[in-house]
């Protein structure tokens, strides 16, 4: 098989999930676009080393999100993420859960965004999270926790406001 046909048949099988991922981690449809194209561009280059390496999963998803942490870098990438999702929206229950979870998942800091994404969307371990970022085990259990409490606290519906049964009485 040609080195084009290898990394064709690994792309096929592979953008969909690139695109989500790049998804969760920018929150924009068209910069995770970008971030995919500049990540498969990359591993093209570096096909014929990393091709015969064990972990290619583990490499490509690093390069993801080293592609996301240098494109937030840039000073011209100050905008802020659009509110459309993209055509394969997140598995939820309704679209407003979808939102809901999308808007909660924006709302966290790109760090923890980010050990979120791998954690339950890749389904990594927290080992293997520390390794793709190049942070501690406790670095990850910790971000683990505070990012799962900050989407609690915004995802559990508040209690309204009690009302005064007399409102209007004025006599």
């Amino acid at each position: 098989m040609s080195r084009a046909s290898e990394f064709g048949a690994f792309v096929a099988g592979r953008r969909l999930h690139l695109y989500r991922s790049a998804w969760l981690l920018c929150g924009d449809p068209h910069r995770a676009e970008d971030l995919v194209q500049e990540t498969l561009t990359k591993l093209y280059l570096a096909w014929p080393r990393v091709s015969r390496a064990d972990a290619i999963e583990a490499y490509v998803r690093r390069m993801l999100v080293n592609a996301n942490i240098d494109e937030s870098r840039r000073p011209w990438r100050r905008e802020r993420p659009s509110d459309e999702l993209p055509e394969t929206p997140a598995r939820a229950e309704s679209v407003e859960e979808a939102d809901e979870l999308w808007a909660a998942l924006r709302a966290l800091p790109a760090g923890q965004r980010r050990i979120v994404v791998l954690r339950h969307y890749w389904g990594l371990s927290v080992e293997e999270t520390a390794a793709d970022l190049g942070v501690s085990a406790g670095t990850v259990k910790s971000q683990t926790s505070a990012a799962l409490t900050s989407l609690r606290r915004i995802l559990t519906p508040q209690p309204a406001a009690p009302t005064s049964a007399h409102q209007g009485d004025a006599r």
